[in-house]
C-alpha cells in the first residue's frame, strides 16, 4: 500500500502555539462523531455506523494524553485488549500530528504509518481541524473512523459489551446515566478542560477567571468525595475515569506548568486520597506513564516553557502510600472482579510509574 507522508510539509508539520495573547482559551470540540456500534447502525443522534467487530480497529491512545489516557483505562477494565489493538505514538507532536517515534522505525507496526495525521487524511484528505488521540482506524482501510473521546468510551461500555472479559465492571450502568452524566459535564467543563484554560489564558483576566472556576469545582469535589468513595455510586463509574486522568496529571504538570497553584493535589486530603485509591486500582496506576506525561507537556508546549527543561519532580512513591478510602465502603467492581495482568507490550516501561 502506498504511504502519504507529510514528515517534511510544512503546512503539516510546524511546531504549533497553545496561547492566544489577550484571549481566553477554548477547546476545538468539534469531532469525528462516527460511532461504532453492534450492529453498524448510526448512533442515536444520527451519527454514521460501523459495525462491532472483533480485531478490526486499532486505538490510537498516548501514554502522556489524559483524554487518550482514558480509553486505555476503559479497555483494559472492560478486557477489550483481545478484540481493540492498541498503538501508542510517542510523547511528543508538532502543530498537525503526533508521530510512532518510540516504534521500530518510528512506524505504527499494524498500520505501517508514521503519523497518525496519514490515517485522518486517507479518509478526509482536506482535513482542516487538529489530529487528535486517541483515535480509532479501521485497520483495513488505514481511516480513521473516530476521535470523539468522550463516545469513545462509552461505546466500549455499551456497544462492545458482547466482547467484556468475564467479571467486567459495569462503568456506565443505565441507573446512574442522568448522574453520571451530570458530574462528567461539571467535571469536563472545570476540571479536565479547567486545567488548560489556566494553562492557556492569554491575560491576566482569562487566568485569574479560569483559576477561581478550576479551584470552586476542586473544592465541591473534595467535598463530595469526603462522605462516599466514588463519585456517583458506591463503584467506578465512567465518572472516575474521566477524572483521574486530570488528578494523576496534577502534582507533575498543571500545579506548576499550568500555573494551576494554590495547592498540590498531596495538599487536598480528600482528593489525594481519593487518587490513590484509584491509582491503585488495576487498569489505573498501571496506565500511567509519568515520565512521557512530563515529557509531552514541558517540551510540546514551547510558548509556556520555551527552554523544553523537563522538571526532575515531584517524588512519586507517595501515590503508592495507604489511602484508607476502603473505609467508606464500596467494592472497586462491583459484582464483578479486577483484570488481569498488563497485556505483554503494553506495560509502562520501568521507572516510568510510581513504582
Amino acid at each position: 500500500m502506498s504511504l502519504t507522508t507529510h514528515t517534511d510539509d510544512p503546512g503539516f508539520s510546524t511546531k504549533g502555539a497553545y496561547v492566544t495573547g489577550g484571549e481566553e482559551f477554548t477547546r476545538d470540540t468539534n469531532y469525528i462523531e462516527d460511532r461504532i456500534t453492534r450492529d453498524g447502525g448510526a448512533g442515536s443522534n444520527g451519527e454514521p455506523g460501523w459495525p462491532v467487530e472483533p480485531g478490526r480497529y486499532r486505538l490510537i491512545a498516548a501514554r502522556a494524553c489524559p483524554w487518550a489516557n482514558r480509553t486505555v483505562i476503559v479497555r483494559r477494565l472492560l478486557g477489550l485488549e483481545e478484540v481493540i489493538s492498541l498503538g501508542q505514538p510517542g510523547p511528543t507532536h508538532d502543530a498537525r500530528s503526533w508521530t510512532f517515534d518510540l516504534d521500530p522505525d518510528g512506524r505504527d507496526p499494524v498500520l505501517g504509518i508514521e503519523r497518525i495525521q496519514d490515517a485522518y487524511f486517507r479518509r478526509f484528505p482536506d482535513y482542516p481541524r487538529g489530529i487528535t488521540v486517541p483515535a480509532i482506524v479501521d485497520v483495513p482501510t488505514g481511516q480513521v473512523v473516530t476521535n470523539d473521546f468522550a463516545q469513545i468510551t462509552l461505546d466500549f461500555s455499551t456497544e462492545w459489551a458482547q466482547y467484556h472479559r468475564a467479571g467486567a465492571p459495569e462503568l456506565y450502568p443505565e441507573h446512574l446515566r442522568e448522574e453520571i452524566d451530570a458530574v462528567n459535564k461539571r467535571v469536563f467543563t472545570e476540571v479536565n478542560n479547567g486545567v488548560y484554560r489556566c494553562g492557556f489564558a492569554g491575560s491576566q483576566e482569562a487566568y485569574n477567571a479560569a483559576y477561581d472556576r478550576l479551584w470552586t469545582a476542586l473544592d465541591w469535589l473534595e467535598d463530595r468525595l469526603n462522605g462516599q468513595r466514588y463519585l456517583v455510586g458506591n463503584t467506578i463509574t465512567e465518572a472516575d475515569v474521566r477524572l483521574f486522568t486530570t488528578l494523576a496529571r496534577f502534582d507533575a504538570v498543571y500545579h506548576g506548568h499550568f500555573k494551576c497553584n494554590r495547592q498540590k493535589l498531596s495538599e487536598m486530603p480528600v482528593l489525594w486520597a481519593y487518587a490513590r485509591d484509584l491509582f491503585q486500582t488495576p487498569g489505573f496506576g498501571d496506565t500511567t506513564d509519568f515520565v512521557q506525561i512530563k515529557q509531552h507537556y514541558y517540551i510540546v508546549h514551547e510558548d509556556i516553557n520555551p527552554t523544553g527543561v523537563i522538571p526532575r519532580g515531584p517524588e512519586l512513591g507517595n501515590w503508592l502510600s495507604e489511602h484508607g478510602r476502603a473505609a467508606l465502603g464500596g467494592r472497586p467492581f462491583g459484582d464483578g472482579t479486577p483484570p488481569g495482568p498488563v497485556r505483554a507490550g503494553e506495560e509502562v516501561a520501568a521507572g516510568q510509574g510510581a513504582a
